[in-house]
């Protein structure tokens, strides 16, 4: 999680605003192109679920444009209805774009099942991606947002990592090691 949670960040190409938790993580992403780290950012997930702090993307859009970002900048990719999707249309929409890096972004809760899900999609593709963790930051442990504090969101993280791993879906302890390892030897380059 260490790994995970201070990963060297460089500019990429897009910055992959995962949806859910609410209005947390947009603010992340925008930050990002602001800061001219990422030239676009893809809103990625189709799925309404208030209860889960899953709101739609025309509700997000008029605030990431309103923060400053062009529409012209901002993908949806619509297709997914998971984190797993996610990355599978993510790495799809890469490809298409010929993006060879991208930012990844979601909550601290969430990053760390989210980039072991994208990193199995990488490495099963066979794609040379590299994949930055950006997860919004300074965001409460024990506040309820209305779908539970992000620490007893954690703990269903992890088992949801011991689900997923069993599936398969996820990269495993030694596949992030020697990605980490890839990408901070692309760094030194």
């Amino acid at each position: 999680m260490a790994i995970i949670d201070n990963d060297c960040f460089d500019k990429a190409d897009a910055a992959i605003l995962l949806e859910g938790d609410g209005f947390f993580r947009y603010k992340k992403a925008v930050d990002l192109y602001k800061k001219n780290l990422v030239s676009k950012i893809v809103f990625s997930g189709n799925i309404t679920n208030r209860e889960y702090g899953s709101f739609p993307f025309e509700e997000l859009l008029p605030y990431i444009i309103d923060a400053g970002v062009p529409d012209e900048c901002i993908i949806h990719e619509n297709k997914s209805l998971n984190t797993r999707e996610q990355a599978i249309e993510i790495i799809k929409l890469s490809k298409y774009y010929k993006w060879k890096k991208l930012a990844l972004v979601a909550s601290n809760d969430h990053q760390y099942r989210a980039y072991l899900t994208f990193l199995r999609e990488i490495i099963d593709s066979k794609s040379e991606i590299v994949l930055y963790n950006c997860p919004a930051r300074n965001l409460k442990w024990f506040h309820d947002s209305g779908w539970g504090t992000r620490i007893d969101r954690l703990s269903q993280e992890f088992d949801k990592i011991e689900k997923y791993t069993n599936l398969g879906h996820l990269a495993s302890f030694d596949e992030v090691i020697n990605y980490q390892k890839w990408k901070e030897a692309l760094s030194d380059d």
